[in-house]
């Protein structure tokens, strides 16, 4: 697709729903967004429009975007069977989710049916033989933590997404709730569990402004997602430059990625929201301006492959 150079085998691969790709192939990437997605947190807005989502990745491709990584993890409406013919359809490269939210997003009783069955199984089902019956492989596992800390569902979904990354090599991507809990993360993930920290990937760290969190992360060698910019009233936006600024002066530049995470139909620029084309329209010049055009190109087409690209096994 979108004439891909070939791949030696046992490089560094990003598993994209159209296949493994080379890193370098992602070009620009959303490193954290969603085309689909339900849960009874969000009545009502819900992310379930196949034709809403087509357009959405086409204003993407036309603002500049050549790929989305999607977060959507396991039980909240992911749509897998429809991604490839989006994905061809537009052009934009589409990156899969296993993985499981926080408890609120799933019912008790689905909760207690993935315990019964062994939820690193599904991890590792959903990341080498598909979602489904889609035959749709994922390509990375979405796991999430509580505010401030890490309860009983984080840490069995957490060591479930380690075991799975030991199995197959997949990154593992991490909601933070508001921004907070990542040192918990880190220590649970790499600390007990194993995972090598550049393996782990921090989403919204940037919603909890605290620069010494934000750079004890990085010192970890874990990849800091700073998503969400869309939120125009929120410390996610404004600060967001700040962060960048800081971060990229204390050395960790090829730590960062960009995320849109649109997570209500209202949001998607397709239906008056900023969407995904805002990262590139409006976020892209505001860092620009603030840290360069070099280390904004770095964080858009570079990094992604780097934290998104394992040797598979």
């Amino acid at each position: 697709m979108n004439g891909a150079e070939p791949r030696q085998a046992d490089a560094p691969a990003v598993r994209t729903v159209l296949g493994d790709i080379s890193p370098a192939d992602l070009g620009v990437c959303d490193a954290h967004d969603h085309l689909f997605l339900r849960s009874p947190q969000l009545p009502g807005q819900e992310l379930d429009s196949p034709s809403a989502a087509a357009a959405e990745l086409a204003a993407f491709r036309e603002a500049g975007g050549r790929s989305v990584i999607q977060w959507t993890p396991h039980g909240m409406g992911r749509r897998a069977g429809l991604l490839p013919e989006l994905s061809k359809t537009t052009g934009v490269r589409v990156v899969a989710a296993t993985g499981l939210h926080q408890a609120v997003h799933h019912s008790a009783e689905s909760l207690e049916q993935l315990r019964a069955d062994g939820l690193a199984a599904l991890f590792v089902r959903e990341l080498t033989a598909g979602i489904g019956e889609t035959g749709v492989r994922a390509g990375l596992i979405k796991v999430a933590g509580g505010f401030h800390g890490l309860d009983a569902h984080a840490r069995w979904t957490m060591t479930a997404a380690a075991e799975a990354h030991h199995a197959t090599g997949a990154p593992i991507t991490v909601h933070l709730e508001l921004g907070t809990g990542a040192l918990d993360v880190l220590d649970l993930l790499c600390g007990e569990c194993g995972v090598p920290p550049h393996r782990v990937v921090l989403g919204h760290l940037n919603r909890s402004p605290d620069l010494t969190a934000h750079l004890r992360a990085a010192e970890s060698g874990a990849y800091l997602a700073l998503d969400g910019p869309s939120r125009a009233h929120h410390a996610t936006d404004w600060r967001m430059p700040d962060a960048v600024r800081a971060l990229a002066d204390a050395g960790f530049g090829d730590r960062l990625l960009l995320g849109g995470d649109t997570t209500t139909a209202g949001a998607r620029s397709v239906h008056g929201g900023p969407g995904m084309p805002h990262l590139l329209r409006r976020v892209r010049p505001r860092l620009v301006t603030d840290v360069g055009e070099e280390l904004v190109e770095q964080i858009l087409t570079v990094n992604p492959g780097q934290a998104f690209g394992v040797r598979w096994t």
